[in-house]
């Protein structure tokens, strides 16, 4: 039970700490440069009336979730400049009033609430175009009721008329008027600027006129005061020359004891120069010598320091150059030895492969002649027997014999054979024989290919030999030379047929 009670007190506490903090996270206070904004359910107004927003400044209060929400809006005055130009006055000339206007959004309750209603929402900048819209137009209105001497001239006026109307057309959508300062006002006409100079003309004249009857009243104070001095100045003449005499005598015997003071204050000042004067000329050689000396001890220090600095540098220089000339040179050394490497790997690999491959042949032409070396090796000779011939054939197949010319007398030489027969038989020996072959290859020439004759057998089958190919030599000349001669008629005749016909 008490377990169960506890859960509830959780629970309970859990919802007033939630219902707690969203009252806190609601209540929404208005900083003093706002007006807050409410709006949704809101109530009525005294009428009866729905309300459609309701504003604070300066305070604070709760939104309903839900129900309501909020919006600031702020209350920087906005400066707007309004260059009105041909605006037509009372005496319909057109007159430039270029002026700046500062707004703002207005506090007062029913001004604040149009407020709410017509600018919450917008930027600034829009609601700087709708105030300069009204301002514009109310200037263009004000202007046309007053002349331009009004204009011009009780400036306070024209300000106050503007002000009047301008803040009653802003306050019908919020807004009110901070301050208004015309700069100043021209006219195409030259109206004003023709007033400036009949006002200025006015005003020199009087001034000239003002001139005049000071100057005579001045002559006539002048020639009245110039009478009294000359009876007072020669009635003080008088006794001036009295008093000036013993002036004189007094002067005479000041200047005497000014003079004898002066001389001694020249003698001590003169002294007292001269002492200084030495004094500080010897200061001055002192300070000018330590100032030399100083100077001297600054000097070597300086080219001290730049002939050290720059050999430093150079030496880091030619370093960091060295340096970098063994990093590229190690970098391309590097660079060679590993391509070597990848190259020679390569190759090696290859090789491996191909012997690996040969290799295998063999292990398996091996098992197939039942594990007998002797007879693969007669296996492979008898697979590449009928290249080896063929290679012996191809040595002399291409030779036209027809294009060969041997000077023979047909003379029988060493055992009975002819040049012609000597010539070929040495360019058929020429090629090696093939069981040479296999005895410069360390390897003998299998039994069934045939044995070594003797030397009396290897005689009768060269006799044989060469007999037979001096036959064959003798008939394809034979038939050479009716193929040359038939070529020959075949030439003759076809002279021959041009011309007879």
């Amino acid at each position: 039970m008490s377990i169960q009670v506890l859960i509830a007190v959780c629970i309970i506490a859990v919802v007033l700490l939630s219902t707690i903090i969203l009252i806190l996270s609601r209540y929404r206070k208005c900083p003093s440069d706002k007006v807050m904004v409410i709006y949704g359910k809101v109530g009525n107004d005294k009428d009866g009336q729905t309300k459609s927003a309701r504003c604070i400044h300066g305070g604070a209060a709760f939104i309903i979730p839900v129900i309501q929400a909020y919006q600031y809006m702020d209350l920087t005055p906005i400066s707007i400049s309004v260059d009105l130009t041909q605006a037509l006055s009372k005496q319909n000339i057109r007159i430039d009033v270029p002026s700046r206007f500062t707004v703002g959004i207005s506090t007062e309750l029913g001004v604040m609430q149009n407020a709410a209603e017509r600018l919450l929402g917008l930027r600034l900048q829009e609601i700087q175009e709708l105030a300069k819209d009204i301002i514009f137009g109310q200037l263009r209105l004000v202007i046309a009721t007053m002349d331009i001497e009004e204009i011009n001239t009780d400036r306070d006026k024209f300000l106050l008329a503007v002000s009047n109307n301008v803040e009653i057309e802003l306050k019908k959508i919020g807004l009110r008027l901070i301050n208004v300062n015309i700069t100043d006002i021209n006219d195409e006409s030259g109206y004003i600027e023709a007033l400036g100079k009949e006002a200025a003309a006015k005003a020199i004249n009087d001034a000239k006129k003002s001139v005049a009857e000071k100057n005579r009243d001045g002559e006539i104070g002048q020639a009245n005061a110039h009478k009294d001095q000359r009876i007072q100045v020669a009635a003080a003449d008088a006794s001036a020359i009295d008093g000036e005499n013993t002036a004189k005598i007094e002067v005479a015997q000041s200047e005497a004891r000014r003079r004898e003071k002066e001389a001694e204050a020249l003698k001590m000042a003169t002294a007292a120069e001269a002492v200084q004067a030495a004094r500080a000329k010897q200061e001055s050689y002192l300070a000018q010598q330590e100032a030399e000396q100083t100077r001297a001890q600054l000097e070597k220090a300086t080219q001290t320091a730049d002939v050290l600095i720059n050999a430093q540098i150079m030496k880091e220089r030619a370093e960091i150059e060295a340096e970098a000339q063994a990093e590229v040179m190690r970098r391309k050394a590097r660079g060679e030895a590993d391509a070597i490497y990848a190259k020679l790997e390569a190759e090696a690999r290859g090789a491996r492969e191909i012997l690996a491959k040969q290799a295998e042949g063999m292990k398996l032409l091996v098992e197939a002649a039942g594990q007998d070396a002797d007879a693969a090796v007669k296996l492979i000779i008898a697979d590449k027997l009928e290249d080896l011939t063929r290679i012996q054939v191809d040595a002399i197949k291409n030779i036209k014999i027809d294009k060969v010319t041997v000077w023979d007398s047909n003379g029988a030489g060493e055992q009975g054979k002819t040049a012609t027969a000597n010539f070929l038989s040495g360019m058929m020996k020429s090629i090696p024989p093939m069981n040479e072959l296999f005895h410069q290859a360390g390897m003998e020439l299998p039994a069934f290919l045939g044995k070594e004759l003797g030397e009396d057998t290897k005689e009768a089958v060269a006799v044989s030999s060469d007999t037979a190919l001096n036959q064959d030599l003798q008939a394809n000349a034979s038939l050479n030379q009716e193929a040359s001669d038939d070529e020959a008629e075949g030439k003759r005749q076809a002279v021959r047929r041009p011309l007879r016909d």
